[in-house]
């Protein structure tokens, strides 16, 4: 691998990561642990971030952090394949090179839940930005109140972390809902979209803090039924994955609104977001 004397670090020069191990959750998402050069630590990043990861001669793309914040050996991200980049990653093989840029943007507002419960809720791939949370929370399981967690997936094959999800339900720490769009036979589990399972959870709205990722859809009417519940617009939070394309707020892509995702996000509380998700085309 290239040396350390050779690696750049600065935001624009993607540093060259090996592949250590990847692991295929679905069929069209795979998590892939990344190490950096030797001599070189891995960076630390925040909940909630993410990384630019380059494919060589292909391009980049933007990728949330999945990993545990504790581990220090890696970097951790879980890929849907939808494009060039991500499909490319997804046919490595440990040892392959793959660029890496970051961590970047801002992270979920952990320091604000301390004392409060947490209601974490997520669709589809929206759990790899949500699982790293779930790993600090738990690191320091007594700073909070009662954590719940809704997962929706399209279908039974489709949801992640299977094994994590029965440990987190099985600790009694986090209390775990998943819900799934189309039923097989198998499957004894819930139907429906994800936001019907909120009336599942116990909790104080006024001393509630929320954390949501998915499809925006999915997004507003999550926050529609926390709202609901009466859980402060303030209180909830959502993370956005708006065409990033530079990491750094220069090329624009990702402009709503005033702000860019990528540089003033992913993570923006609901109140200030809101106006410009009811924007279409926006």
């Amino acid at each position: 691998m290239t040396t350390p004397e050779l690696v750049s670090s600065g935001p624009v020069i993607p540093v060259p990561h090996r592949v250590s191990a990847i692991r295929r959750e679905t069929r069209d998402t795979f998590t892939v642990d990344l190490r950096p050069p030797d001599g070189l630590p891995v960076e630390s990043f925040a909940p909630g971030q993410f990384n630019m990861l380059y494919a060589f001669g292909i391009g980049e793309a933007a990728i949330s952090i999945s990993g545990d914040p504790g581990r220090r050996g890696f970097v951790t991200h879980t890929v849907r394949e939808v494009g060039a980049v991500t499909t490319w990653l997804g046919r490595l093989g440990a040892g392959a090179d793959v660029g890496v840029r970051g961590p970047f943007g801002r992270g979920w507002p952990v320091a604000e839940a301390a004392g409060r419960d947490v209601v974490l809720i997520a669709g589809g791939i929206g759990f790899a930005p949500l699982r790293s949370l779930i790993y600090e929370l738990l690191a320091h399981r007594d700073l909070y109140g009662r954590i719940g967690l809704l997962y929706g997936a399209r279908t039974p094959g489709d949801v992640l972390f299977r094994g994590e999800l029965e440990e987190w339900s099985k600790s009694g720490w986090v209390d775990v809902h998943v819900s799934v769009d189309r039923a097989t036979e198998s499957w004894r589990g819930h139907v429906g979209v994800v936001t019907t399972l909120l009336r599942n959870l116990v909790f104080d709205p006024a001393e509630t803090i929320a954390f949501v990722c998915g499809p925006e859809i999915m997004m507003r009417f999550a926050a529609a039924e926390l709202l609901r519940c009466e859980v402060a617009p303030g209180a909830i939070h959502v993370a956005l994955e708006r065409n990033m394309q530079c990491g750094i707020g220069l090329c624009g892509h990702c402009q709503i609104g005033p702000a860019f995702v990528c540089r003033d996000g992913p993570v923006f509380s609901y109140d200030v977001v809101e106006p410009w998700l009811a924007v279409e085309e926006l």
